[in-house]
């Protein structure tokens, strides 16, 4: 199933179908177990009702069977023959034997009648008998529990299920007999059909509105993602990043997914926006000393005298910064890593200011002696990074420019500042942005391309740390690095 709302449905009614058959197989379970033990309890009250009258020598002829329909009763001697059952009881199953016609027995019959043992001696010889043990006077019913089984019995030609209770009784004469009485089943049996009935009458019927419920609640559900879906497919259709797709009034969980999709379709936007914006400035920024050195090349083809060499390497130079400067962009767009080298900024620092002893601004150093500037990362791209604060500083400087290396907190921060005009509040952060120079009456060979302050606040960032701009106390520009330390 392909889709979400059909395979909801099934799921839910599913999971609704198996509860719903595990608790009324229970339920059935536990109907049949009390009613079994109904029919268990009235069949042993039967059975020991007549075993107490065995037990008090009451004549077979004389036993009270009430209720013979409802408690068949039939009765075995010691050697498993019958010697009493109920009338009208024509057959049955379950029991010690499926005999129902009583037979004679010899040590059980019925019992003597009053007159028989009477004689002179007679009472003596039997108290002598009794004396001796050869003749049990002790009448009792069994108090263990009974024996039950399942069984049929056919009364007056109706044959029903019951369940039997044995009960065994020891007459006065010394005779054991087993008394099996029967309790009807069949209140169990129509109370269980009943109840299965229901169930299997009203579980299709639930199931359906499970079923019914659930796709229309899951495709009220779903109605604002097919939206999002449409608005998606269109924006995909159009290439108009500038859309969004609808956010529900809802706080759930598809709200939060329209709200990512817009976010992610702004920075999305952001980024082609960017993107297009740096292919355009990298182009306009490439054409022109590639036009320089090749008009340089025309004329000195043309005049071998009027070559401008020195004009030439220039703009080859700046060609080479260019490029190595976009594919630094590149890079770091790429998301490459910056690395776990171990570097000292203080001596990093010291290496870049020495390399600059015959430029135009001196550059004034201040590292503490002995302090611990270690951070981690590449150190290529932070001396990339020290280079082009130092070349903007000495850019714009009148006079000086100053670098201090200082512990801030768990980091190490590096602050460049010049003497020069500074950089106005509302645009401080503007100058962070790609080929963004202020000074638009600066020549592009001194102003340079308006990469250098891009590149250094993405190294910084990729190295955990921060870039920012400040006034100066001399009055210019200090543009202040922090770099978290080493661990």
């Amino acid at each position: 199933m392909r889709s979400v709302r059909a395979r909801a449905a099934l799921g839910a009614t599913l999971v609704v179908a198996v509860a719903l058959v595990a608790a009324g197989l229970a339920v059935l379970l536990v109907l049949r177990a009390n009613l079994i033990d109904q029919a268990d309890l009235q069949a042993e009250v039967a059975a020991r009702e007549v075993a107490g009258q065995l037990a008090t020598d009451t004549p077979y002829d004389e036993l009270e069977l009430d209720d013979e329909e409802d408690h068949p009763v039939q009765v075995t001697d010691e050697e498993g023959r019958v010697v009493i059952v109920s009338k009208d009881l024509r057959a049955v199953t379950g029991t010690g034997t499926s005999g129902v016609t009583p037979v004679p027995s010899a040590s059980a019959g019925a019992s003597p009648s009053p007159g028989e043992g009477d004689g002179d001696g007679d009472d003596d010889d039997s108290a002598d008998d009794d004396d001796d043990g050869s003749r049990p006077g002790r009448s009792e019913v069994s108090s263990d529990d009974p024996d039950f089984s399942d069984g049929t019995a056919t009364v007056d030609r109706t044959t029903a299920d019951y369940r039997f209770a044995a009960v065994e009784a020891t007459t006065p004469d010394g005779v054991t007999l087993t008394v099996y009485a029967g309790a009807p089943l069949a209140a169990e049996q129509e109370a269980v059909n009943t109840v299965r009935g229901a169930m299997l009458t009203g579980l299709p019927v639930l199931l359906v509105v499970v079923a019914g419920v659930t796709w229309l609640v899951t495709r009220r559900a779903l109605r604002p993602v097919e939206g999002i879906r449409r608005e998606m497919a269109a924006i995909t259709a159009s290439e108009d990043l500038a859309r969004r797709v609808p956010e529900p009034g809802s706080r759930d969980e598809i709200a939060a997914l329209a709200r990512t999709t817009n976010e992610t379709l702004t920075v999305l936007e952001a980024s082609v926006e960017r993107q297009r914006r740096f292919v355009a400035d990298a182009s306009h920024e490439l054409r022109s000393p590639i036009a320089s050195l090749r008009t340089q090349l025309e004329v000195a083809e043309a005049h071998p005298e009027l070559l401008d060499l020195p004009g030439a390497v220039a703009d080859t130079v700046r060609l080479q910064v260019l490029a190595a400067d976009l594919l630094l962009l590149a890079r770091l767009d790429a998301g490459e890593k910056p690395g776990n080298a171990t570097v000292e900024l203080g001596a990093l620092v010291r290496e870049e200011v020495s390399q600059r002893t015959g430029d135009r601004i001196a550059v004034s150093v201040e590292v503490p002696e002995g302090g611990a500037f270690e951070v981690s990362g590449s150190r290529g791209q932070l001396s990339r990074v020290i280079g082009n604060l130092l070349d903007n500083a000495q850019r714009h400087a009148e006079g000086s420019v100053a670098v201090s290396v200082a512990a801030d907190g768990r980091g190490v921060r590096v602050e460049v500042g010049d003497d020069g005009a500074g950089v106005p509040e509302d645009e401080r952060e503007r100058i962070f942005e790609r080929f963004v120079r202020l000074d638009d009456a600066r020549s592009r060979d001194d102003g340079g391309a308006g990469l250098g302050l891009a590149i250094a606040r993405d190294v910084a960032s990729r190295h955990g740390g921060t870039l920012t701009v400040h006034a100066a106390a001399e009055g210019g520009a200090a543009f202040r690095l922090w770099l978290p330390r080493s661990a």
